[in-house]
């Protein structure tokens, strides 16, 4: 699906399990959606390969961890015993949002312990780099087309300042749609389905909740705008880690200590 794109697009790609493993959103300067797929890894290049400027934004390590939470000097800043094995193999990045509460998968040291859509998200990321996608930092933020590593769970938690719910569940789902309709993606208010269900529409099982988007098309979603975030509006975004393995971008300007 190769489109040309002139003006600046933002992309979130989300890697999973299954016959069609990965799902992508395309955010425009004015976060309208402009393209949306699932499918294989060849149309999200061919689609990346279209793209003139912007930023791809991966829900995915970047790389296996090299055990950076294993190194005494790393550990010291923590408060955590220098030659300890607790927390040892973790990436600095993945520490610091489970330090925060913020719970996601432990990227390992070794290829053949990565569930499969770690593999194809690791993969993705090497593969975008060849088509010249720069990988985003401070220095980097200027890169015609910017690179992201990204946690939409982490990211919808920073922007709620708690934990939300379940991302499966009706509720999650309306929870999510709304934090992105308040940031100013151009999506449906939530609400609006909320208040046309009425009690025959619960009896007989059949919600009008056709503009609630799936939790797969939210999370891309989310990370087009933390994408859009980085290109434009850097100040508003926050990165953790090491550059050795990884930086994990978030949509804040700072993290609370925990998130209930």
């Amino acid at each position: 699906m190769s489109v040309l794109f002139t003006e600046p697009v933002y992309l979130g790609i989300n890697p999973s399990s299954g016959v069609k493993p990965f799902h992508f959103a395309a955010l425009s300067e004015s976060l309208r959606m402009v393209a949306s797929y699932q499918g294989d890894m060849e149309g999200v290049l061919a689609f990346a390969a279209g793209l003139q400027s912007g930023a791809a934004a991966v829900d995915s390590p970047a790389g296996l961890s090299r055990a950076s939470m294993g190194r005494p000097e790393t550990r010291q800043r923590f408060g955590l015993p220098a030659d300890g094995q607790t927390w040892a193999k973790w990436k600095l990045g993945e520490y610091e949002l489970r330090r925060r509460n913020i719970r996601l998968y432990r990227t390992p040291t070794d290829n053949k312990l990565a569930p499969p859509w770690m593999r194809q998200g690791i993969q993705l990321h090497a593969r975008l780099r060849k088509l010249d996608f720069v990988p985003y930092t401070a220095e980097a933020n200027s890169a015609d087309r910017l690179l992201l590593e990204v946690n939409p769970h982490a990211s919808f938690t920073a922007l709620l300042k708690r934990r939300p719910f379940a991302k499966q569940s009706l509720e999650g789902r309306m929870q999510r749609q709304l934090v992105l309709y308040m940031e100013g993606v151009d999506l449906a208010n939530p609400l609006e389905s909320l208040e046309e269900i009425t009690r025959h529409h619960l009896l007989s099982g059949q919600l009008p909740l056709g503009d609630l988007l799936s939790h797969q098309a939210l999370d891309a979603l989310m990370s087009a705008y933390t994408a859009y975030l980085a290109a434009r509006h850097p100040e508003r975004t926050v990165q953790l880690g090491d550059p050795t393995e990884g930086l994990i971008t978030l949509p804040v300007a700072s993290l609370l200590d925990r998130y209930p």
